[in-house]
């Protein structure tokens, strides 16, 4: 009998001791993008192992935001393998947390906060509302104080903190 998860023509993303599957790096149609942590660079995709609440929650918002809007938001970081922690970004073990960035009116796969002239609150308030309907978010941290129930933290201008209930 043919075994599917030993295809070789179906190759497996990367996993991790807990069984975390590495997010899929940006194929164009997936509605993100993906880009590295400001702090410290480890290997492309190193710091994006999900649980798979967080795997469905992305790929679902990925999919619905596509089809409302022509930009792909960014994804940062995750966890990296096995949740280890690292000194300069004490969260980020549980595979339940991401850093997204906010939308750019010029659709640019860039940086931009909050304060930033090219900024789209519109579609960034957009778009953390379809994280809160495709998933059980507990806490959005993001300093725009035009959008309402966020909690507002330092060095959190240039994206927001998503944090979903295991």
């Amino acid at each position: 009998m043919f075994n599917q998860d030993n295809d070789p023509r179906r190759p497996r993303p990367p996993s991790d001791s807990r069984g975390f599957f590495m997010l899929p790096q940006a194929p164009m149609d997936s509605g993100y993008y993906v880009y590295g942590n400001l702090y410290q660079r480890p290997a492309k995709g190193a710091y994006q192992y999900a649980h798979p609440l967080m795997m469905t929650a992305i790929l679902n918002v990925g999919l619905e935001w596509q089809a409302m809007d022509t930009r792909r938001f960014g994804v940062g970081d995750i966890s990296l393998p096995g949740g280890i922690k690292t000194p300069d970004h004490g969260g980020h073990k549980s595979g339940l947390n991401v850093d997204i960035r906010p939308l750019r009116k010029d659709g640019r796969e860039e940086p931009v906060k909050w304060s930033d002239p090219e900024y789209d609150q519109v579609a960034t308030y957009a778009l953390i509302n379809l994280f809160h309907i495709f998933a059980q978010v507990q806490r959005v941290i993001f300093n725009d104080p035009g959008i309402p129930f966020l909690v507002r933290a330092e060095r959190h201008d240039d994206h927001f903190h998503l944090d979903l209930r295991g």
